[in-house]
């Protein structure tokens, strides 16, 4: 299953022709660490979503009390199940151990495409998205959500905001970086990520604002040793999730459909699934 879709997500990148992947690595202008608050305007919606005692992943609100993230970050990694989400906690803007603001997780919801035993799939990465409930809303005075754009098309400019294994103690936002491809839902990045970057927005520009383009669910090597990136398309994703919360309800854990669970009562990264296509 593994090989067969590193061979898929190859087909995005080995498809075009290698002067395209050249061109978009020349133009990468590398990661500046939003390490000051006056740098950090603006990305406070970006945030930390913390695992007890297991790591964290890169998570950006899309509404007042609500993070999108990776679908991979909420399961256990070794049964599988989804996880507590009284062990997950949201840290907006986090930089060198503070947050602008700290909310714990009420509920999780992952895509029901999402299924946790399939591992590195094409249509796991396809469908690698989660949504969680805080608590409590941030008011958006403090962290402004970003709203989701539309597909765009391959040779289009990004941008992504993320945390990572060497980077970790505030974000790094790499101000351009390119689309290479896209096929059936999934689309990939020639951007910097790394481990804990699993779940990071990847924006473009549109008016005064920053909009959602995907979040990042893998990365690896690609041609000539360029990092490369792989998203999913969104809009509809994210649709789906939030339909499958109003309709279903809770759900039994376990199950193939979303997940939503009630709860009652310094990290290693869990990171990025890395692969070499």
């Amino acid at each position: 299953m593994i090989r067969r879709a590193v061979r898929m997500l190859a087909v995005l990148v080995l498809a075009l022709p290698g002067q395209a992947v050249a061109q978009a690595a020349a133009q990468n202008s590398g990661l500046i660490q939003l390490d000051q608050r006056d740098a950090l305007l603006g990305w406070e919606a970006v945030g930390r979503v913390a695992i007890a005692r297991e790591g964290y992943c890169t998570g950006v609100l899309v509404a007042t009390d609500l993070v999108l993230t990776a679908a991979h970050c909420v399961y256990d990694r070794k049964t599988g199940d989804l996880r507590d989400a009284g062990k997950l906690k949201f840290m907006a803007g986090w930089r060198d151990g503070k947050s602008v603001a700290e909310r714990a997780v009420s509920h999780i919801a992952a895509h029901s495409g999402y299924i946790p035993s399939a591992g590195l799939s094409f249509e796991n990465i396809r469908f690698d998205a989660a949504l969680l409930r805080l608590e409590a809303a941030i008011p958006a005075a403090t962290a402004a959500p970003f709203a989701l754009h539309g597909p765009l098309q391959s040779g289009q400019r990004v941008s992504v905001v993320s945390y990572g294994v060497g980077r970790d103690s505030a974000l790094s936002w790499q101000r351009d970086c390119g689309l290479l491809g896209r096929r059936g839902g999934i689309m990939a990045f020639d951007c910097d990520v790394t481990f804990g970057s699993s779940g990071a927005p990847v924006f473009v520009r549109d008016g005064q604002r920053a909009r959602i383009l995907t979040l990042v669910s893998a990365g690896g090597g690609g041609r000539d040793g360029k990092k490369l990136a792989y998203g999913m398309e969104l809009p509809q994703v994210v649709a789906e999730i939030k339909r499958d919360l109003r309709v279903k309800g809770p759900v039994r854990p376990g199950t193939t459909q979303v997940k939503r669970i009630q709860v009652g009562g310094s990290n290693r990264a869990g990171g990025a699934k890395f692969i070499k296509p």
